[in-house]
């Protein structure tokens, strides 16, 4: 996109907003929901604004669309989220940090039956699925979204909705080392962080607490590691036996793809995942060069220029075979 394109999409944003508010005010029955295999970005973004939005007196429910990972159960209000249930009447039904309407798993239904549909999201691959479509790709997360919502709809900040939104923002910028992150990005961290949450527990929590199980799968994955490409490109892989022989989940996988990526060299790194025969979920990072959604838009998947995943069903070398023909382009 041109900077041209960026002061359009502020322009686009502030009149959505108004349309978000004034949506929020006219209905009673709100629903909250993010994409299946959640992360720090879509549960702390639920949790920041289904708590703020409950200071308005609504029926706010956070919809569960999938299992929590246990770094995340430190975070305030975490009992909020529930499991669906079709029958509930919805007024308006909030989409955050999702892409597309598949990608919300169960809520896709919910969503679909809302008198009204609010996609709030930084994807740069969005649908723009809404009635109103809050779409900001320049934005580092989708929690700096909800933290501009929030303090439009003149909801004071406090501590427990502050830590919410700086573990969505620091979780999705890679502890602010990302490329997304803006001078922006720190003012609103530092008002965060003004409003006295606990950011040594945070960090605790989010980055020092590595399980034996964890740590195990971790050097596992690390033995698969192939480097090819005169050393610019990575690949490692994690499958459902490496899971079993480590008695791991997949989300103990997290932050092994960013170990890859930082190796010197290594402009871009894959971890392909094996959830079930034939189906390989795959996460790429990139540091300079690649953009990486545009490999992962051609799978029917998305993210970010430095960031991205898709899902192909095929037998995990073959994946590995097909995605290392469409990185080659970028290197030939």
């Amino acid at each position: 996109m041109k900077k041209t394109d960026q002061t359009m999409i502020t322009k686009n944003k502030n009149v959505y907003f108004e349309e978000c508010i004034e949506a929020i005010k006219n209905s009673d029955n709100i629903f909250l929901a993010s994409h299946i295999h959640p992360d720090g970005d879509n549960i702390g973004s639920l949790l920041a604004l289904g708590m703020a939005l409950k200071t308005f007196n609504k029926n706010v429910n956070i919809i569960k669309v999938d299992d929590i990972p246990k770094d995340y159960l430190f975070l305030p209000n975490i009992d909020l989220f529930v499991e669906p249930n079709p029958k509930d009447p919805i007024d308006l039904f909030i989409s955050l940090d999702c892409s597309d309407l598949d990608r919300l798993g169960i809520g896709k239904e919910l969503a679909i039956k809302a008198n009204r549909l609010i996609n709030i999201d930084h994807h740069i691959t969005n649908e723009n699925f809404g009635d109103i479509n809050i779409v900001d790709p320049f934005a580092s997360a989708t929690g700096e979204l909800v933290y501009h919502l929030i303090k439009k709809i003149g909801i004071e900040i406090n501590k427990d909705i502050a830590t919410c939104i700086y573990v969505a923002i620091s979780t999705d910028t890679g502890s602010f080392m990302y490329d997304s992150t803006t001078s922006e990005t720190h003012m609103i961290a530092a008002d965060l962080i003004s409003k006295g949450i606990n950011t040594n527990n945070i960090i605790v929590n989010l980055y020092q607490s590595r399980s034996i199980e964890r740590t195990k799968l971790f050097l596992k994955t690390l033995n698969t590691l192939e480097v090819i490409f005169n050393g610019k490109v990575a690949f490692v892989m994690l499958t459902q036996d490496m899971l079993k022989e480590c008695n791991a989940n997949m989300e103990d996988s997290e932050g092994i793809i960013s170990f890859v990526r930082d190796i010197e060299g290594i402009e871009v790194a894959c971890i392909l995942k094996e959830y079930k025969e034939n189906e390989i979920k795959l996460s790429l990072r990139s540091k300079n060069i690649v953009d990486v959604s545009e490999i992962c838009f051609k799978f029917n998947g998305g993210g970010h220029k430095r960031a991205a995943g898709c899902t192909i069903f095929d037998n995990i070398k073959n994946v590995k075979n097909i995605i290392s023909d469409e990185i080659y382009k970028y290197f030939r």
